[in-house]
């Protein structure tokens, strides 16, 4: 299976086109300690209970990140349907559990479905909306505010600076064309670039986007890219702007607590400005700031890993960085 299998699936009529990415799901033994680094990330406690936590941003959305008590194991993906008619779709397939009543904070209803490597999806429809959270901040890094600052000086704000709302999902899999070809033909994905090593059938990773029509959307929503193992490779975070990454990136140097990965730099495929850092287990969680959008009348790239894994600026990943995986 390679390119001709993706384009196939591609091309194939989806069952549904999801709206939005809903949050991760993940296990871990200690939600104080989860709690304190997702804090100092930038997110902001949505609700707690005696066996989860909900962490929000500053949009309107209810939560952006599920932690449950447990292990340390990584569940899986959700996503917004449109709406509940999306679900009925979702529901007849082979293996989904039918629509469920959300009995967590948020509420809502789902389909739980399994993805090739047996990570959960859930699909989300009518969950509660929140109201936004105001954030006083100065447009930065833009070549109009010197003009736009007379007369003030500029200084930012304390860290750390908010998460705004949730980007992109990525997993690590042994079976990079098959699981793409699934959220293609299940959640209506498309394709933004199409990553290959050595042969150009050979599909390394493979970043998508969501297909809202003329609607402009991020680059990509979830990247799949090749590891020996399948697993959680990171998850992502949008702040308000640049300034956000380099400053937030100082305070949790500063903090000493966390580890950090790799950054910060600018990619090339979607041109984010990025820093990553692992939680205490190991979940590495990106914060970024710009992304190229693009709509459905874009099209999609085959692209070689050469020229697609690399920086604008900033060092090259770290091998530790490219293979990782929390299972």
């Amino acid at each position: 299976m390679g390119l001709a299998f993706l384009q196939k699936a591609e091309e194939a009529m989806a069952v549904i086109k999801a709206a939005e990415f809903a949050w991760p799901r993940m296990e871990a033994p200690d939600l104080d300690e989860m709690e304190e680094f997702l804090t100092h990330f930038g997110l902001i406690r949505a609700e707690r209970t005696a066996t989860a936590l909900y962490m929000r941003g500053t949009d309107d959305h209810h939560h952006l990140h599920v932690t449950q008590k447990g292990g340390t194991k990584f569940i899986g993906f959700a996503y917004h349907a449109e709406d509940e008619e999306d679900l009925k779709r979702l529901a007849r397939l082979p293996g989904a559990s039918g629509i469920e009543t959300l009995d967590e904070p948020g509420g809502g209803r789902r389909v739980r479905l399994t993805e090739p490597n047996g990570y959960q999806i859930e699909v989300v429809a009518g969950q509660k909306r929140v109201e936004p959270v105001r954030v006083v901040r100065d447009e930065q890094n833009t070549a109009r505010e010197p003009e736009r600052r007379v007369g003030r000086v500029m200084r930012l704000g304390t860290s750390p600076t908010s998460i705004q709302r949730i980007g992109h999902g990525v997993l690590g899999s042994p079976k990079v064309t098959e699981t793409v070809a699934w959220f293609r033909e299940t959640l209506g994905m498309i394709r933004s670039d199409d990553v290959y090593a050595g042969a150009k059938d050979n599909i390394i990773g493979s970043f998508n986007r969501l297909d809202r029509g003329d609607a402009y959307v991020d680059h990509h929503v979830f990247f799949c890219n090749h590891n020996t193992k399948a697993g959680l490779h990171h998850v992502s975070y949008e702040v308000q702007d640049i300034d956000c990454v380099f400053q937030d990136h100082e305070y949790l140097e500063r903090l000493g607590k966390y580890d950090h990965v790799w950054g910060i730099g600018r990619h090339l495929l979607g041109s984010q400005v990025y820093d990553y850092w692992s939680d205490p287990w190991g979940r590495v969680h990106e914060r970024w700031a710009d992304t190229d959008r693009l709509n459905a009348g874009d099209g999609g790239n085959l692209v070689s890993a050469e020229e697609g894994l690399r920086s604008q600026w900033g060092d090259g990943p770290p091998e530790r960085f490219i293979g990782h995986a929390s299972p």
